[in-house]
């Protein structure tokens, strides 16, 4: 039987950086213990005493929710890929005989963290981080909104109209409540039907950095949060938006705000747009589309971007996650970049 030997680990670590491990400038980049006061306070609101076995170490445990985020895993999954993947052990700082959380030792953590409503908190601290190491919100804004599907609850029709209501149907037992989605709604995009959330943002122009998150249900219509996106931080009065978030109501907002809009031009049966309005579309669209990069970024690692979880609060921690996720990895991008 072959004995692998520390240089053997070693070489194959280093033939991962050869080819190219992403998760190597996040960790070089990221000050980890930035994060941890607020995530001590959390689990320790949770946990409401000291007694009992100390458990693992909670940035250990939050670096793993971002592993998680990056590449969408579910927790049973994530815990093989721990044990099985040498990028993800040293990401974590794992060695072959380190103790692996299992996967309700992360499901617990997350729940602390959507309980505790942490996730705002931990996303405000490191948009904090980047305006102190020079990556201050610039050049304008781009506002947006991506579906972030979850699995379709298989409802009678009766139960779906009480749900809609706002009414929790009274036959169900207590585990079929835990097990139901009651705030996930349909929506329609380009003729298909979606069954999930909504993840709306705001990016800035510059950096391509979500400044501003908000989770909303699918069927939400993209412009009824379009304010509270937006953010006043950057540097630029300049606010992209495709044309569902045109309106004579958010074109007077944002000038009675000191904005200027490029928000855009949507054309009609009864109306079609002219030349000069398309070639107006045209120039807002290269800033515009650059969020798109956000939505495809997190889509490329992760893949088909399917929601586990139940209910709204759930939704809002593991959305907030991904997009704290993708901060931290375009922010090691952005600092190996400028030196």
């Amino acid at each position: 039987m072959i004995q692998l030997g520390f240089l053997d680990f070693d070489s194959r670590l280093h033939r991962i950086d050869k080819a190219g491990d992403p998760l190597t400038k996040i960790n070089e980049t990221i000050d980890w213990e930035l994060f941890r006061p607020t995530l001590e306070r959390a689990r320790m609101k949770e946990k409401k005493s000291n007694a009992g076995a100390k458990g693992f170490d909670v940035v250990l445990l939050f670096k793993i929710l971002v592993l998680q985020s990056l590449y969408n895993l579910s927790d049973e999954s994530m815990e093989f890929q721990i044990l099985d993947r040498y990028s993800f052990s040293r990401f974590l700082g794992f060695h072959a005989a380190s103790k692996v959380p299992d996967a309700t030792t992360i499901w617990r953590f997350r729940e602390d963290l959507a309980k505790s409503g942490t996730i705002e908190t931990l996303f405000s601290q490191f948009d904090q981080f980047l305006h102190d190491h020079g990556f201050r919100a610039q050049k304008g804004q781009i506002i947006d909104a991506s579906i972030v599907r979850v699995p379709v609850q298989r409802n009678s029709r009766e139960e779906n109209k009480q749900i809609k209501d706002g009414e929790q149907p009274e036959a169900w037992s207590e585990s079929k409540q835990r097990q139901k989605d009651i705030n996930a709604r349909w929506t329609k995009k380009n003729g298909k039907s979606f069954y999930g959330y909504k993840n709306h943002i705001s990016v800035d122009a510059k950096h391509k950095l979500i400044r501003n998150f908000s989770v909303t249900s699918a069927e939400v219509h993209d412009s009824r949060v379009f304010s509270e996106l937006l953010d006043s931080g950057n540097t630029s009065r300049d606010v992209w938006a495709d044309s569902a978030y045109r309106s004579q109501e958010h074109i007077e907002d944002l000038q009675e705000a000191g904005y200027r809009e490029h928000l855009q031009r949507k054309g009609s049966r009864n109306r079609k747009l002219t030349e000069w309005e398309k070639q107006g579309n045209r120039t807002r669209s290269k800033i515009r589309s650059r969020v798109e990069h956000i939505f495809g970024v997190q889509t490329q690692r992760a893949g088909n971007l399917i929601l586990r979880g139940v209910g709204i609060v759930r939704a809002k921690v593991k959305i907030g996650l991904r997009n704290l996720a993708y901060n931290l990895d375009r922010y090691g991008t952005l600092a190996l970049a400028h030196g």
